[in-house]
């Protein structure tokens, strides 16, 4: 049964040293081509990171219902074996009291195509709001773990 969601959000941070075009191909592996450019709604936000860096904070949020079954649908063909696993073993955790998934992926295998779930500091965060009857955190962990393990 596919996973229902009202938005799906991706965070990253752009340092200094970094190459920008590189880090937005790294967003670019989770969204899937089919998406039209108008349901990505992208904001870069520059601030100053501890020890007064300047950082880029990237946000790129998907609404458009369409949109997000295309992103879940390509999302879930993106996790391997062990990134579902990972997941499931951690649902109690990934899931807040709101019914948001949250998931970190390490930016620079997303950089290179590839999906590794990674709880540092150099991620995209992935937050999946899903949808559940009734809005309860049970309820939504029950409905990730049905989809993950399908």
């Amino acid at each position: 049964m596919p996973l229902k969601a009202h938005h799906v959000r991706l965070t990253t941070f752009i340092q200094a040293t970094e190459d920008e075009d590189k880090v937005l191909e790294a967003i670019g592996t989770f969204i899937p081509e089919e998406i039209d450019d108008e349901d990505v709604i992208f904001d870069i936000d520059e601030t100053t990171g501890f020890f007064g860096n300047p950082i880029k904070v990237v946000n790129v949020e998907i609404k458009r219902s369409k949109a997000v079954r295309a992103f879940l649908r390509h999302f879930k063909e993106l996790l391997d074996e062990n990134a579902k696993r990972y997941i499931l073993d951690n649902l109690e955790e990934k899931v807040d009291d709101e019914g948001t998934l949250y998931i970190r992926f390490n930016k620079q295998k997303a950089y290179l195509g590839e999906v590794e779930v990674d709880e540092g500091a150099d991620v995209v965060q992935v937050r999946i709001k899903v949808k559940a009857f009734p809005m309860r955190k049970e309820t939504v962990v029950k409905a990730v773990r049905e989809w993950l393990e399908e």
